[in-house]
């Protein structure tokens, strides 16, 4: 049930495109497909680095320490191998460089993403992991470019 603080926060989002098409596709499914560069965009993070980067398999935990590395939301999708995680972050700004486009690609411009409802907070399904704590809560980009960065040292120092 979304309650009275989700509603900003969902309605936020749902701008992102046709509003009332995000609401219907909530009510249906509890994914809202939405889409990306202009209001925000997206890190596609492989489960096992965000996995190595928070060094924990506990779902509690990991909600708390992705909430406290990023400050700012993130969903899980289970229907890939591995799973997924998403980074909600601001949109490109010149000159910005994204570094790990081939390990955890940043999603803009011409990409959809489906987004799950606010109450959906947990498995099974696409849930928040870090829901959005406020409409236009973002990840600075910095901070999930550093989560990466600290998930690969993890994982090639544990191949070694």
């Amino acid at each position: 049930m979304t309650t009275s603080t989700d509603v900003p926060i969902e309605d936020w989002l749902a701008h992102a495109g046709r509003p009332e098409q995000a609401r219907r596709e909530w009510a249906d499914t509890g994914v809202a497909l939405l889409p990306l560069g202009q209001r925000f965009e997206a890190a596609r993070l492989p489960a096992r680095l965000v996995l190595a980067a928070v060094d924990t398999y506990d779902p509690l935990e990991i909600t708390e320490r992705l909430t406290r590395f990023l400050n700012g939301p993130a969903f899980f999708d289970g229907r890939a191998m591995g799973g997924t995680f998403y980074a909600l972050m601001q949109p490109h700004r010149a000159g910005q460089v994204w570094k790990y486009q081939d390990v955890a690609p940043r999603l803009g411009a011409n990409t959809y993403l489906g987004v799950p409802r606010m109450e959906r907070v947990k498995p099974p399904g696409t849930h928040w992991v870090a829901p959005p704590r406020f409409p236009g809560d973002l990840c600075e980009p910095a901070t999930v470019e550093a989560l990466i960065g600290f998930g690969l040292s993890i994982t090639q120092e544990a191949e070694l």
